[in-house]
């Protein structure tokens, strides 16, 4: 990416601000193009990159076909994290939810490919596996478009691949800023004694992402091995003082993240540091340019925050915490 124009939908949230800020240190890009729809974020994140006139800023909705088409004109490498994906926000304005992660994803997928850039990486999540909501359910359509988008490129060569993680650690909206916003109180919610989560950073996420753009021959998925942790070890860790009150599963919510289901393990390759799930169609599955150096796992497997073999301990967070406590929540 050294010397070529960037563009990130959705640049303003809190991936969009660590990765512009470690990729523009690393690989120092003639532009990075942020492009999000609110004018108030982008003022906001525009003062942070005050001075540095590789970061341009661009009004736009990916609903917007048109916009993106103008925005995408001349870039080389698109980051697709815009999306609606606040799990109760989407069960209650569906229609909304689709237009941005489905419609949204499509008019990603024609413009990157009618502009001629060279690779897109799409953010999902872990709620696009086996999805019990609406945001993971819409987070999966999109999944199978940006794969299947690699058929469609033809001359043009665009190369679509996903990484998938789940909530990132001290982001805004995250169970971290909200337990340490609310433990003054004396109580801390959990909704069952039972859920674990996995643990990933942005920094993490970013890596991930620049992995996918040196790997990818295209529809690929990437999901990192991470640690993962208890939420009642996360509560008692960030406030021992604390009691924990147990209210239940909301609508929407499982007790364990999972990241890869037992149907997608006939074609995912594990690697040291990641596993790989290859796509189903077109034989890509057994392309050994794809394949690579990678090992098959076993039938039947899965890779979910309860069956994990990585475990995050109480010491661990409470050490990344003190580390991160001028950022967590604050984008």
């Amino acid at each position: 990416m050294r010397n070529s124009i960037i563009l990130v939908t959705g640049g303003t949230g809190s991936f969009g601000h660590k990765f512009i800020r470690m990729t523009l240190d690393k690989y120092n890009p003639k532009k990075v193009i942020v492009f999000s729809r609110d004018e108030m974020k982008q003022w906001e994140m525009a003062k942070l990159c005050q001075g540095d006139d590789r970061v341009r800023f661009f009004i736009g909705d990916v609903r917007d076909r048109d916009r993106l088409y103008r925005a995408l004109d001349g870039v080389d490498y698109v980051v697709h994290a815009a999306a609606t994906k606040i799990v109760p926000t989407a069960e209650y304005n569906p229609f909304e939810c689709i237009k941005t992660n489905v419609n949204g994803a499509m008019n990603v997928i024609d413009a990157a490919i009618d502009k001629g850039v060279k690779g897109v990486v799409a953010l999902s999540t872990d709620k696009a596996s086996s999805p019990i909501n609406l945001y993971g359910a819409t987070k999966l359509t999109s999944d199978k478009l940006f794969v299947a988008a690699n058929a469609y490129s033809g001359e043009h060569g665009t190369k679509f691949s996903v990484v998938r993680y789940g909530n990132v650690m001290g982001s805004r909206g995250s169970v971290i800023p909200f337990f340490e916003s609310i433990k003054s109180k004396g109580i801390l919610p959990i909704t069952d004694e039972r859920m674990t989560r996995f643990m990933i950073t942005l920094e993490q996420g970013v890596e991930l992402v620049w992995q996918a753009f040196e790997d990818m021959v295209g529809g690929e998925i990437y999901v990192k091995k991470i640690p993962s942790m208890s939420v009642v070890d996360l509560a008692t860790a960030l406030a021992p003082e604390c009691k924990l009150e147990i209210v239940g599963i909301r609508p929407g919510e499982k007790l364990h993240e999972q990241m890869i289901g037992e149907e997608d393990a006939y074609y995912t390759y594990e690697y040291p540091e990641h596993y790989k799930i290859l796509p189903a169609i077109n034989n890509w599955s057994t392309s050994p340019e794809r394949i690579k150096d990678g090992v098959k796992v076993a039938q039947g497997f899965t890779y979910r925050s309860d069956n994990n073999a990585e475990w995050m301990t109480k010491n661990e967070l409470i050490t990344w915490v003190d580390s991160n406590r001028d950022h967590i929540g604050k984008i």
